[in-house]
């Protein structure tokens, strides 16, 4: 049993961007990738917007199997690891098979949070993680458009307001529950997420904020309503859009160091520095000192490239800008640096009636920048982050000053 090997557990992008960089440097051989899914790693981000509205569309893997094979990386579908014993440095996976490592990469991601109210396997409460959850839930609502019924969304984040948005555009009726006082309150200013609520009511969802979720009515395999507020709501679909928790139970089980996420630091090594970890699932410093945890596609790519360098001996910290997007119907949010605790807020129009960009500020620093419908702001907003986020607020709020005179 060869004893250098990677052993890569988990599917997503931060395991194939991984497989990628391992790849480039000649290291694929060494590799084996092992996932619970019976499919490629694949794109993510459409499984909530283009995949649901097109019944034809397919999952886009990130490489083909063909490439894998190319590269010498073997790949273990449908067989996650089910324990790993970090003294002898092999890890089990459900079939039975053993593999030995040099190197363990726990790219493990996150799983769709519940409620415990809520039995699992009813027939109409569904998440949104993986492929299987989307193909699914796009087959429930065409057959929800067909009958007429209401599709109803708790959890007025990310996934729950692009999967809202999705539902409308098909031409559901959607509902959308939210017990906290605002929309993206974890993710987004207070500013943009009133743009945020007044788009989605202008698609015509209705939106619900600060509600009370006071029981379940439950016949057989199927949710019949909610006390919302002390009345009887119907459900003929609901969607539980209300985070994720992440995959930490195989670090947990053997002995890492876990702490909302499984904890890394700044070069993507586990309390054991014979395994890393990378992605959703890890929780990693920043350079202010704080430990974070970032469900992004770029956090994912980000990390990768970082575990590579690392895996091959080089210590190139982890120092990416954070930076996402959403789409949401006809609007697209890209969001670039963390929003600070106390903040300068500057709003600078856009092309178009629709777009805006609104600047934080911090002691006359730019930390964060949100835009709406305003691509261009979007990049120049990360240069000038990356660049030290010295600016003149005055330029900030003036569209007729071009972003890009800023850079020093």
């Amino acid at each position: 049993m060869s004893t250098d090997q990677i052993v890569i557990a988990g599917g997503g992008h931060a395991a194939a961007a991984l497989c990628v960089g391992l790849a480039e440097a000649g290291q694929g051989g060494r590799v084996h990738l092992v996932s619970a899914e019976n499919e490629l790693p694949y794109q993510r981000p459409p499984l909530s917007k283009s995949f649901l509205k097109n019944a034809d569309e397919t999952v886009a893997p990130h490489k083909a199997a063909a490439w894998y094979a190319e590269q010498g990386i073997q790949v273990h579908l449908s067989d996650p690891v089910d324990s790993i014993d970090r003294k002898v440095g092999q890890v089990l996976l459900r079939s039975g098979t053993v593999l030995a490592y040099q190197h363990l990469v726990l790219a493990t991601g996150t799983r769709a949070r519940t409620l415990d109210a809520l039995p699992p396997g009813l027939s109409n409460v569904h998440v949104l993680r993986d492929a299987e959850h989307a193909r699914s839930l796009r087959t429930r609502l065409g057959e929800t458009v067909a009958a007429g019924r209401r599709f109803t969304v708790l959890g007025g984040g990310f996934i729950g307001l692009e999967l809202a948005a999705s539902a409308r555009q098909l031409g559901l009726e959607v509902t959308v529950l939210e017990v906290t006082p605002r929309l993206l309150g974890r993710s987004v200013s207070a500013s943009l997420s009133e743009h945020v609520l007044a788009h989605h009511r202008s698609m015509g969802t209705e939106v619900q904020i600060g509600v009370r979720i006071e029981g379940f009515e439950l016949q057989e395999d199927r949710l019949l309503s909610m006390q919302v507020n002390g009345n009887r709501v119907a459900v003929d679909e609901l969607l539980l859009g209300i985070g994720a928790v992440p995959e930490t139970r195989l670090a947990a089980d053997c002995g890492l160091a876990v702490d909302n996420g499984i904890v890394v630091d700044a070069c993507m090594r586990t309390s054991d520095p014979a395994v890393l970890a990378i992605g959703d699932c890890a929780a990693f410093p920043t350079t202010g000192g704080a430990r974070i945890r970032l469900e992004s596609v770029q956090n994912a790519n980000d990390q990768a490239r970082t575990a590579a360098a690392t895996l091959l001996g080089r210590d190139e910290p982890y120092r990416s800008l954070p930076w996402f997007w959403s789409e949401q119907g006809p609007m697209r949010l890209q969001m670039a640096g963390l929003l600070p605790t106390s903040q300068e807020t500057i709003r600078r129009a856009g092309a178009s009636a629709s777009s805006f960009t609104l600047f934080h500020l911090h002691e006359g620093r730019l930390l964060c920048a949100e835009s709406v419908n305003a691509p261009l702001d979007h990049m120049m907003s990360r240069k000038l982050i990356e660049a030290g986020g010295l600016v003149n607020a005055a330029s900030l709020a003036d569209p007729s000053v071009p972003l890009k005179s800023m850079l020093a």
